[in-house]
């Protein structure tokens, strides 16, 4: 594989930061360490010229970045017990547990669901490409729930357009921090990569220079309200990259147990709670996110399909126990 390249002509907001810097907020999903150890390697430039990651920028300079192919292994198939709740010669739906990866990825290259599919059948969809084969849609690691996967290039092609015109439906039931007042949240913020931390992802409500931002629309039905914590639905609009966590976060409701999103807004709510709830909120194995329904048209057949799926055990007992009435 070639390596990739990438310019970006320094604005006048960004005068006077670091090259390192600069290039860590770009939407390439580069951490500063990162950007700095390319920088060394010579694959920053400035007009043409290789700069040291703390090279002061000035307005006007272009800013080459050189990335190095990627050095991914093929999946290799692994023995790994599936949750399948259908499957057919065209499509296989399956309940991800948390903590599986869906595919292989920059750090995780096995133990993820493609390599589990590969060994339960040598039948999957080219059109996901090679490390992602059958792949129509994403969950996050610890996010667990429903998914359909093509097993052939014609089901790929229909599903992935079912998405894309919006027509495959995906329920997720959230249990998120603070009591949401209104019975009904339309959220359409985009969303972009944080500026400081590329690894995650930010609403972006406003203009931003400098990184990439999708349109994003979530919908958020109150299904209970139990004092501390409110127990949602949220339907997916799109699908951006952690967008149920950006969203529901950035209204200042993350999502129980994320590690990553509203951490401020979490540590108030858990100095609240009773040691019993407290006990539970903490035996979470992952955010209590979840995918429990999904539906779309048979890619072959044209008849509809609906799967659902029960809440993990850990987050059906926070919720039985936040239903009882005691931390109301």
């Amino acid at each position: 594989m070639t390596e990739q390249r990438a310019s970006f002509q320094v604005d006048r907001a960004h005068e006077g930061k670091r090259l390192d810097a600069f290039v860590a907020g770009r939407d390439l999903g580069l951490t500063r360490s990162q950007a700095e150890k390319l920088a060394k390697s010579g694959r920053l430039r400035v007009d043409g010229r290789a700069a040291a990651p703390g090279r002061r920028l000035a307005a006007g300079d272009v800013v080459e970045v050189r990335l190095p192919p990627r050095q991914t292994a093929t999946p290799r198939p692994e023995s790994i017990a599936l949750n399948l709740l259908f499957e057919d010669e065209h499509v296989i739906v399956v309940n991800k547990p948390r903590g599986m990866v869906v595919h292989p990825g920059a750090g995780c290259h096995s133990g993820t669901l493609v390599n589990a599919l590969l060994a339960h059948t040598d039948s999957l969809a080219v059109g996901g490409g090679e490390h992602r084969p059958g792949i129509v849609h994403r969950l996050d690691r610890d996010t667990s729930g429903l998914l359909v996967v093509a097993k052939t290039d014609q089901a790929y092609t229909d599903l992935s357009g079912q998405v894309r015109r919006r027509e495959m439906e995906r329920r997720y039931i959230a249990l998120v921090w603070g009591s949401i007042p209104e019975d009904r949240l339309v959220i359409d913020v985009p969303i972009g990569r944080h500026l400081r931390t590329p690894t995650r992802m930010a609403a972006v409500p406003g203009p931003s220079e400098g990184r990439k931002i999708r349109p994003a629309h979530t919908d958020i039905i109150v299904l209970e309200r139990y004092g501390p914590m409110t127990l949602v639905e949220a339907r997916l609009g799109t699908g951006r990259t952690h967008q149920i966590r950006v969203h529901l976060a950035h209204q200042g409701h993350p999502v129980v147990g994320d590690p990553t999103y509203g951490l401020r807004r979490a540590r108030q709510e858990r100095a609240m709670l009773d040691g019993e709830t407290l006990a539970l909120v903490r035996a979470l194995r992952g955010q209590a996110l979840h995918a429990q329904l999904l539906r779309f048209q048979h890619p072959v057949g044209g008849q509809e399909l609906t799967f659902t799926a029960p809440l993990p055990a850990d987050m059906a007992v926070l919720v039985s126990h936040l239903s009882a009435g005691t931390v109301r």
